[in-house]
């Protein structure tokens, strides 16, 4: 069955840094666009970034754009969130999902599968 498994989240300062994974089984890696998204308590989950499978196509969204970067491990079945300058307002639990055949894709009804979440807090 396909697996998404989150790591690497946290507690930190604002102003820190923190690095995601998500390790991918199960699926052809290939074929699938890789995506983080975020929900905060009380807050719908929102789209964060995604990344195509030769990275050529990168999306972000506009309260991260500058902070974090996305990238993947094609060898690995792995992508990454590379999270800079983080803010309390980043404090979330972060998602990592794959859509099948997408170069890009923000919303949840455009992606496959789904990670159980990793918590990001941020303190102030």
């Amino acid at each position: 069955q396909v697996q998404l498994v989150e790591s690497g989240g946290g507690l930190v300062q604002a102003g820190g840094s923190l690095r995601l994974s998500c390790a991918a089984s199960g699926l052809t890696f290939s074929t699938y666009l890789m995506g983080w998204f975020r929900q905060a308590p009380g807050k719908e989950r929102e789209f964060v970034a995604a990344i195509a499978w030769t990275g050529g196509r990168i999306s972000y969204a506009d309260s991260v754009k500058g902070r974090f970067t996305i990238s993947r491990d094609n060898a690995k079945n792995t992508a990454y969130l590379q999270m800079n300058s983080l803010k309390p307002e980043d404090t979330a639990v972060y998602y990592c999902a794959a859509a099948f055949g997408r170069v890009v894709a923000t919303t949840r009804d455009e992606y496959n599968y789904w990670g159980q979440g990793t918590q990001v807090t941020v303190s102030s």
